[in-house]
């Protein structure tokens, strides 16, 4: 669904529209500049961690990099490395806690503000109390824009308008939180597993 949304396939029945716009009719450099994407392998380069973050708008002033940093919880870890938002992180960010890179990857998106957001499991692979500080930049970063949300871990979408369940490509329930819970089907199963 998502690789559709983005035009690396077009559909072949039917239309992906935004907007009312059919995707085919929009050209994907266009398109694509509309959209941020959090992976759930955060993307860094050789460089300093200004700009890392930067990467998301490169005509944004250190202000602005640190506020984004700020609004996602970022500022706090940056602010404890040697040479802060000047410290150099190796490719990839192999310096950094899995956490940290996803903190960065979501200042990167917020300073970018994408119309569309992606989130690719973007909270698959981090422990509980930096989950917290996730969800925090998360309800930050989903301020006004429209978001799809891949997640296993069910917790990051509870607050979803829509929460569209799939299995082996097929959508086989939707509804918000609530409504999925009392439907007591796959999601609520997965929900109240321990």
């Amino acid at each position: 669904m998502v690789k559709l949304i983005m035009r690396f396939y077009d559909a072949v029945d039917g239309a992906v529209t935004v907007d009312d716009y059919n995707l085919k009719e929009v050209t994907q450099n266009s398109l694509r500049r509309q959209i941020g994407v959090v992976p759930q392998d955060t993307n860094l380069f050789a460089g300093t961690v200004m700009d890392n973050i930067r990467y998301g708008r490169l005509d944004a002033t250190d202000e602005e990099v640190i506020e984004a940093a700020k609004a996602v919880g970022a500022h706090e870890f940056i602010s404890q490395l040697e040479d802060q938002y000047n410290s150099d992180i190796m490719e990839g960010g192999a310096v950094l806690s899995t956490g940290q890179r996803q903190l960065l990857a979501f200042a990167r998106a917020l300073l970018a503000d994408p119309r569309i957001l992606i989130l690719d499991e973007a909270t698959s692979n981090i422990d509980t109390q930096t989950e917290r500080l996730i969800q925090t930049a998360l309800e930050r970063l989903l301020i006004g824009r429209t978001s799809f949300v891949i997640a296993h871990r069910l917790s990051t979408i509870t607050t979803a308008d829509l929460i569209v369940v799939m299995d082996h490509g097929e959508i086989i329930e939707t509804g918000n939180h609530q409504q999925l819970l009392e439907n007591e089907g796959v999601y609520h199963k997965l929900f109240t597993m321990v």
